[in-house]
């Protein structure tokens, strides 16, 4: 694997004058499935193959959807943001209310888990990166997390830190099978958003920006090839240049975030629209951020989103892109492999592995008029299933194995409602940041009590 000569966030930084050029009701159709499509072997679609076959590319399946919106944020595990939502399979909790789950640090203690003492978080730990994911699996028995990253990796937060977050997974549907792409950083999981396959990369590195690009080519490519809209709406830094080599052929498909609010209000939004935190400054989530900036930031998302006239026609995924080397209790299970292209390592030192794995779980919510009340899906996703929703939509052939076997994520919609459950947007609470009057009292890297804390630690 290639070592990190400089930060994602360093090179984003450098990279930022780059970006600157900146009536079918999802059912069978007519007898045709959207499980009836070219298949090879066991049952398994090959790329190329389209969720329904005997109808043409660029067929609208999904009139009821007029608009994609996905917001993805950065690094944190479906426990450590959801755990104690009480609903979907988070922690199981003890007579005391607290999480009955702990594991080893390698020299005989036992970490418990624990409320972070406050938002903040700290610097450079937990780790998402390839060795330290693959050591938190351990012997696929997800008990390797102190081992890789410490103490810090078994913090999680609650309703009284994320209550926005808390808010929209309670009205809407929550995913609690929702699984990272694989078991590394952000960049390899990003491009599985875009491209189906991470191409090769394991790693954040300046090496993985300028990696060939998908021999497939993106959702992209298949969205303009069909005249169908789409944009990313960067806060700072695109998170497109992910796809360097080819990022210019999506320049026209940038616009700021002030756009994103002004199409929204509008009821202009395109089809599909990539909604990109600020990277470079606090707003992702990442470490050591205040996670409050973020869900702020993704709180203003989603109610330009439900106050936009086009909310009847909407529907808006809020997920990560990967854990953040915190603990989840879920092991993630094998995966469909995406194309041949084995990951960028050299066993030793690197552990070894494939994208025949799913990452660990991450927060996922899906927000639309359509959305089943009262609904976990408990379907195994991963980001290809936003993939999959758009090829189901416009009848698009799959960009590779990982996509055409992926869950379409309409279980978590009740497209045949005579009224959209959620046409009247529910009300949801402020995100934890309005406590304090949207100022962060974070110092970077302190995060305001000790990790662990004395009680969370039974000695050998």
């Amino acid at each position: 694997m290639a070592r990190e000569p400089v930060s994602r966030r360093m090179f984003l930084r450098g990279g930022a004058a780059l970006g600157a050029g900146l009536a079918f009701g999802g059912r069978a159709l007519d007898g045709l499935d959207a499980g009836d499509g070219a298949r090879h072997g066991h049952g398994v679609r090959p790329p190329g193959s389209r969720p329904y076959p005997r109808l043409p590319e660029g067929v609208d399946t999904l009139p009821q959807i007029e608009h994609i919106v996905v917001v993805m944020m950065e690094n944190h595990s479906y426990d450590n943001y959801l755990g104690m939502l009480r609903r979907g399979d988070g922690f199981r909790l003890g007579h005391d209310g607290r999480p009955r789950v702990a594991l080893p640090d390698g020299t005989g203690d036992v970490v418990h888990a624990f409320h972070m003492p406050s938002t903040c978080q700290l610097d450079r730990v937990p780790s998402q990166a390839w060795n330290a994911s693959h050591i938190s699996l351990g012997d696929g028995d997800n008990d390797g997390f102190v081992r890789a990253c410490g103490p810090v990796a078994m913090g999680y937060w609650t309703a009284d830190d994320i209550p926005f977050y808390y808010g929209l997974a309670r009205q809407f549907p929550v995913c609690d099978r929702w699984f990272a792409s694989c078991l590394a950083q952000t960049y390899p999981n990003r491009r599985f958003l875009f491209a189906a396959t991470a191409a090769g990369i394991v790693s954040t590195t300046s090496d993985a920006l300028v990696a060939p690009p998908p021999p497939n080519g993106t959702i992209f490519d298949r969205l303009d090839a069909h005249g169908i809209t789409w944009r990313d709406y960067a806060s700072d830094v695109a998170q497109l240049l992910i796809l360097l080599t080819t990022f210019q052929k999506y320049s026209s498909h940038l616009s700021t975030i002030e756009r994103f609010y002004a199409d929204a209000k509008a009821g202009t939004l395109p089809f599909f629209s990539l909604v990109d935190p600020p990277f470079n400054a606090d707003g992702s989530e990442e470490n050591p951020q205040d996670i409050r900036i973020g869900e702020a930031f993704v709180a203003k998302v989603v109610r330009a989103v439900l106050e936009s006239p086009a909310w009847p026609r909407t529907l808006l995924i809020w997920c990560y892109d990967e854990h953040g080397g915190y603990y989840d209790h879920v092991v993630p299970p094998r995966a469909i492999a995406p194309d041949s292209i084995p990951p960028a390592i050299h066993v030793p030192p690197d552990i070894p592995g494939g994208y025949d794995q799913y990452g660990f779980r991450v927060p996922a919510v899906i927000v639309s008029p359509y959305s089943r009340r009262h609904y976990v899906s408990h379907v195994v996703h991963d980001h290809t299933s936003i993939l999959k929703l758009v090829e189901t939509k416009w009848n698009l052939p799959a960009l590779t194995y990982r996509d055409a076997n992926a869950d379409n994520l309409l279980d978590a919609l009740d497209l045949d409602a005579r009224r959209p459950p959620f046409l009247e947007p529910p009300v949801l609470p402020a995100p934890g940041l309005s406590a304090t009057g949207g100022a962060s009292a974070c110092t970077a890297g302190r995060p305001g009590g000790p990790i662990p804390p004395a009680w969370a630690v039974t000695p050998a």
